[in-house]
């Protein structure tokens, strides 16, 4: 069977028995080593078929092609990565200058974590990205930034605080990539990341109105 680049990413049938979920879950886990060994020029079905122990068959029942099972792993780490950022910026009881302290903190370490996953997505990127799924995924994480950041600004316009956003989120994200591009120690991630943390501090209290 062959990857078209515009096929649906969706999966065919969620797992509702628990071998099924397993087998998923194996599927899954095989497709994180092949891409991880392998590069995602190298990443295909077979080869996720053959690291799961399972036939080309099983994985086609869940996923009808190397591109949504790309976007599965994409998915569930925007997710992953979403719902720890929430944590830390919906907790109301603290300063939201803290908690935007420990958005960064967190982030530029779970770029680390998963350097080597992380890039190999960002080149799977083009196969999914421009897919509704994809597009509604990434629209969902913005909004929780946007909401926390109108907390942050809330005497600013709505037209520079979304500029305000949309920095922080490419800075953010354009920064940690290449950061965690290099083995990282503990003591230079939280340089790093105080550093950043200072930089976007300054460039808000300037949006402040005198």
């Amino acid at each position: 069977m062959t990857d078209h680049e515009n096929a649906p990413i969706s999966s065919r049938r969620k797992p509702k028995q628990a071998r099924s979920t397993e087998l998923v879950a194996a599927i899954l886990e095989a497709a994180i080593q092949v891409l991880a060994k392998e590069g995602v020029r190298r990443f295909t079905t077979t080869r996720v078929a053959e690291r799961a122990g399972v036939s080309i068959g099983s994985v086609y029942q869940y996923f009808p092609n190397k591109a949504s099972i790309l976007f599965r792993l994409q998915s569930d780490e925007w997710r992953e990565t979403g719902a720890m950022l929430w944590d830390i910026l919906g907790d109301a009881a603290t300063p939201p200058l803290e908690r935007l302290r420990r958005m960064v903190h967190a982030f530029i370490q779970s770029e680390c974590d998963e350097a080597a996953v992380r890039r190999a997505l960002d080149d799977a990127a083009p196969l999914y990205r421009d897919a509704p799924e994809a597009k509604a995924a990434k629209a969902e994480g913005e909004e929780n930034i946007a909401l926390f950041m109108r907390e942050l600004l809330p005497s600013v316009d709505e037209a520079e605080r979304a500029v305000a956003t949309d920095m922080i989120v490419t800075t953010m994200s354009a920064v940690g990539k290449q950061f965690s591009e290099t083995p990282r120690t503990a003591e230079e991630v939280e340089t790093y990341a105080e550093a950043m943390n200072a930089m976007f501090r300054a460039y808000l209290k300037s949006l402040e109105p005198a």
